[in-house]
């Protein structure tokens, strides 16, 4: 049964967990928050505009990133506004970001990669509405492209480099998967805005599960204390944008593929 685990968010977006707690931008408030398992929210780290993202790094330094650049633990990092953000286990921060707003007449976007030196390079720059991010055993790279009603996947390793670019869920069409996260069996769940729901998908794209919730899906992450609770963000949305934001729980079959 889904339950309410937050409430009085403007726009959540960016689910994680780490270190046994959940954490989450609120986009319109401009803060990272990180939440007890009681709900207690405490204010990690503010920023202005957007998008913004979190992640870590293999030495747990925390990512943000912001219009203005990617920011370690607060210090400038890597310049470019980027959407969302990955970290390989070799400290490499895989990122993406929209060719056009949703608003706008559709371009396609770029996923990069930021070097542990800063330096970014852009690996594919025809991505339609790249969108969530996860890493799958180490060295598959998994983008939602909202736009194109599909999850990609690169291989990637220690080199900073991405091949092989595929597909590797094709998604029935309006899906627009926005924020995704692997489980420990390697399937991936999306959160999808228009379906209002978060759907657990096998590679190839076979549904296995559906969390459905009253209002637009905008991420979600794995988490607790056995893996087993899906963290979802979801915030009403309309021509107004997004408003109404909470963080919605569902315990699921499958647990994350490791510790937070």
């Amino acid at each position: 049964m889904v339950e309410i685990f937050a409430r009085d968010l403007r726009m959540g977006e960016s689910a994680r967990w780490r270190d046994g707690r959940f954490w989450m931008c609120d986009w319109l408030a401009g803060e990272v928050l990180s939440f007890a398992s009681d709900g207690e929210r405490t204010v990690e780290a503010r920023f202005s505009g957007l998008p913004a993202s979190i992640d870590w790094l293999p030495d747990g330094r925390r990512v943000l990133t912001t219009p203005d650049g990617v920011l370690v633990d607060g210090e400038a990092y890597a310049d470019g506004g980027f959407n969302e953000v990955v970290v390989d286990r070799w400290g490499r921060c895989w990122v993406d970001m929209p060719g056009s707003m949703p608003w706008e007449e559709r371009r396609p976007g770029v996923v990069a990669v930021v070097h542990p030196d800063g330096a970014t390079e852009v690996v594919d720059d025809d991505v339609w509405f790249p969108n969530g991010m996860a890493i799958i055993d180490e060295t598959t790279l998994v983008v939602a492209e909202s736009h194109a009603d599909r999850l990609t996947a690169w291989t990637i390793g220690p080199d900073g480099r991405a091949t092989d670019r595929r597909t590797w869920a094709a998604l029935p069409e309006g899906s627009a998967p926005d924020g995704i996260c692997a489980d420990a069996s390697g399937a991936v769940w999306f959160a999808s805005v228009p379906l209002q729901a978060c759907v657990r998908v096998a590679s190839g794209g076979a549904e296995l599960e559906r969390v459905e919730v009253d209002r637009g899906a905008f991420s979600c992450v794995l988490g607790g204390d056995d893996g087993h609770t899906l963290y979802v963000v979801a915030n009403r949305y309309g021509q107004e944008g997004a408003s109404d934001g909470v963080v919605l729980t569902e315990r699921v079959s499958v647990p994350a593929a490791g510790p937070g």
